[in-house]
């Protein structure tokens, strides 16, 4: 899918300030998302505090496609199957991660969650800025955010650039620790990966 100028200029100017070290806000197939360079402390650091979230909560990291993951995470031959089943999609995996991936990000924990959003705009901004956070948009404790308009002050004023492509669906992706067979958090497609675990 070729995205239109309009879109493709605010996702070059959203790039642009995730290079700069700056938090963007972006859409995905589930709510829109907060992003930053997922490979820069500092850049990390900067998420945490617009969303006022606690540091001991790990953060996880969006990728354009399952290659782009591997280039930062370490995952099993199962974890594997089950993201060529179900990424791109509204599903967080939960794999080992590469040292290029920095301790705050997981608060030094030695996995962290694998996303590929099911959106071209989401694909479009990973693949021009490298591996970015995905959490989602909103002050810890707040609602998911599904259009900007739904935006904290804070956020909105803290965000160097924001992707506006209109009302996300809403349903949060699925958080999954495949070789522990446990859903961290249910969402979308949760019963079709219920059925994977039971299978595979």
């Amino acid at each position: 899918m070729r995205l239109a100028d309009e879109t493709r200029t605010a996702v070059n100017e959203a790039a642009a300030a995730i290079a700069a070290g700056e938090a963007v806000v972006y859409p995905t197939e589930t709510v829109y998302g907060l992003g930053a360079d997922a490979t820069d402390a500092a850049a990390v650091d900067r998420v945490y505090a617009i969303k006022d979230r606690s540091r001991d909560k790990p953060l996880s990291v969006a990728f354009f496609d399952r290659d782009h993951a591997r280039q930062y995470t370490n995952p099993t031959d199962r974890e594997l199957a089950f993201m060529k089943q179900f990424l791109p999609g509204p599903v967080t995996v939960v794999v080992d991660r590469e040292s290029t991936l920095p301790d705050n990000l997981t608060d030094g924990r030695p996995r962290v969650g694998v996303r590929i959003a099911d959106n071209e705009v989401a694909l479009a901004l990973c693949r021009a800025a490298g591996p970015i956070t995905a959490t989602s948009a909103n002050r810890s404790g707040e609602p998911s955010v599904r259009l900007p308009a739904e935006l904290s002050a804070s956020v909105s004023d803290e965000a160097g650039a924001i992707i506006d492509t209109g009302r996300t669906p809403g349903t949060e992706s699925t958080v999954v620790d495949v070789e522990a067979d446990e859903i961290i958090r249910r969402g979308a497609l949760v019963e079709e990966i219920e059925a994977w675990l039971a299978d595979n």
